[in-house]
């Protein structure tokens, strides 16, 4: 929304009496004093009129070490949300930029920016999501070959894109992403009749679960991990 337009909604202004304002440089966006309010602001914008704070809410971006046990969700009636797990101000304001599976561990970003969070979850963007892959059967190198060439999932209808596969052991992998399919991981080791028995998220895009974070443990993301999902 335009600023003055937002300023003549909050304050019940006619648009003479908000363009005075602006000529009295009583208006302060972001702290700094605008003469005219054609631009548009967002959500975060902090709006001060007069020295009356008219919007002043802050983005919020959080790194979870999500244990298993738990949904990604922000509410559910019957289990614990990862949601539960956070003591934050105005944390039902946030949502989940991602989600992981009920027994799924590991990095799961939260925020109340829902455009930051549509970067990521958007199929268009790619954002490769990196995974620690336990399985009960052995891994053989033909997963990497047919992983690379992509797997085709008759439900949907569609092949997924080529993903990154490393064998660490007999029985586990490093597995990277770039889609989001419906238990995606699984059916692609399903396509080998391989179970996985354990799966946890180690990144996304260029932010990597903190190594400190026990799990169930979260922190605030750093300017420069924010910042990468807008590159």
């Amino acid at each position: 929304m335009r600023l003055d337009r937002f300023i003549e909604s909050s304050l019940s202004y006619s648009a003479q009496k908000v363009r005075e304002l602006f000529l009295q440089r009583l208006v302060l966006l972001n702290g700094v004093a605008v003469l005219e309010g054609r631009g548009r602001i967002s959500e975060f914008c902090r709006v001060e009129v007069a020295g009356n704070i008219l919007q002043a809410r802050e983005a919020v971006y959080l790194m979870l070490n999500k244990p298993q046990g738990c949904v990604s969700a922000t509410r559910d009636t019957k289990n614990k949300t990862v949601i539960d797990l956070i003591d934050f101000p105005d944390k039902e304001n946030l949502h989940l930029a991602g989600r992981l599976d009920f027994n799924t561990t590991g990095l799961l970003l939260l925020t109340n920016d829902g455009k930051w969070s549509r970067k990521i979850t958007q199929p268009t963007q790619k954002i490769p999501k990196t995974y620690l892959v336990q399985t009960k059967d052995v891994i053989s190198a033909d997963y990497v070959r047919v992983f690379a060439e992509g797997i085709y999932f008759s439900f949907e209808d569609l092949t997924t894109l080529p993903a990154e596969l490393t064998i660490l052991s007999s029985h586990s992998a490093r597995l990277t992403i770039y889609e989001g399919r419906y238990h995606q991981i699984k059916r692609m080791f399903g396509f080998f009749n391989n179970e996985v028995v354990g799966l946890h998220r180690l990144s996304m895009g260029e932010i990597v679960l903190d190594k400190n974070l026990a799990a169930g443990e979260y922190r605030l993301l750093t300017a420069e991990e924010i910042n990468s999902i807008n590159r």
